[in-house]
């Protein structure tokens, strides 16, 4: 090995090395970079359930650096589908959220991720759950005829403001749809008064929902119904007042939900407002 030793023979190794880099590795390295790959993307807000239509997705061309394997490469492998997750305009679409058949008219649960929990309460009186108008995306406040048997009417602090998620009647099936709340009814017969309403709630405000189901004392006023961007904001500021009551279980969700990517419920960072 003393031929290394000699400084011209090791600068005609190096010069070697940084030609073969230059002109060989380099290239294949921009060219896997520069390579192109189609996929296919949202361009319509797809709720979990839902058919995929031609109108909904979109083929585009990107770098095919660092891409997971199991996206969707073409329309036609989407369209006719149904999501099995919520999807935004500008996500790709992996073929584990695509599924060949209908999901079942209570999907909603299927977009539950373990920050909170679904649970339902039940409409004793027809007055009790807004006569029957109630539907999804609903922001409301459930009152307590004798909060703790304190002999006055109150709002926990807990659930001023919790969302519906579903409103079901005795037949078992959801009747929270806004068109069917917009149309009118023809007969008796085809009307179906709402049984129970379903809440996305939080761990400690399930508690205190189930108590007051219990005792079968409870009223829910409609505090809230319009865009998701201002429902989430009554649903931020619920969530302030319980991490400030359970300092303790908010910690917790804390570290769940960094171990939980992404959530269904995006809560934007503004307050809610009285004009809202």
């Amino acid at each position: 090995m003393s031929f290394l030793k000699n400084r011209t023979v090791l600068g005609v190794i190096c010069i070697a090395l940084s030609l073969i880099i230059c002109f060989a590795v380099t290239p294949l390295f921009n060219s896997s970079i520069s390579q192109k790959v189609s996929i296919v993307r949202v361009i319509k807000d797809i709720k979990a359930g839902e058919q995929i239509t031609g109108d909904m997705v979109q083929t585009i061309e990107v770098g095919s650096l660092n891409l997971p394997k199991a996206l969707v490469k073409d329309t036609e492998d989407a369209i006719g589908k149904y999501s099995s997750a919520d999807l935004i305009a500008g996500d790709y679409i992996l073929k584990a959220k695509l599924t060949d058949t209908l999901m079942k008219g209570d999907s909603y649960l299927y977009r539950l991720n373990g920050r909170k929990q679904a649970i339902s309460v039940t409409i004793k009186y027809f007055s009790n759950g807004l006569s029957g108008k109630l539907i999804s995306g609903d922001i409301v406040s459930v009152i307590s005829p004798d909060y703790m048997m304190q002999g006055t009417a109150v709002i926990p602090t807990e659930l001023q403001y919790v969302e519906v998620i579903a409103v079901t009647a005795n037949t078992g099936y959801d009747t929270n749809s806004e068109k069917q709340s917009a149309n009118p009814i023809k007969n008796d017969e085809e009307k179906e008064l709402p049984a129970t309403v379903t809440l996305l709630a939080a761990p400690e405000q399930s508690k205190i929902l189930a108590e007051l189901d219990a005792e079968g004392k409870l009223h829910l006023s409609l505090v809230y119904r319009g865009t998701k961007e201002n429902a989430a904001k009554f649903i931020e500021s619920q969530d302030e007042i319980i991490a400030s009551l359970y300092p303790k279980a908010a910690d917790e969700n804390d570290k769940s939900n960094k171990e939980t990517a992404g959530s269904l419920y995006t809560l934007p960072e503004k307050e809610p407002s009285s004009h809202d």
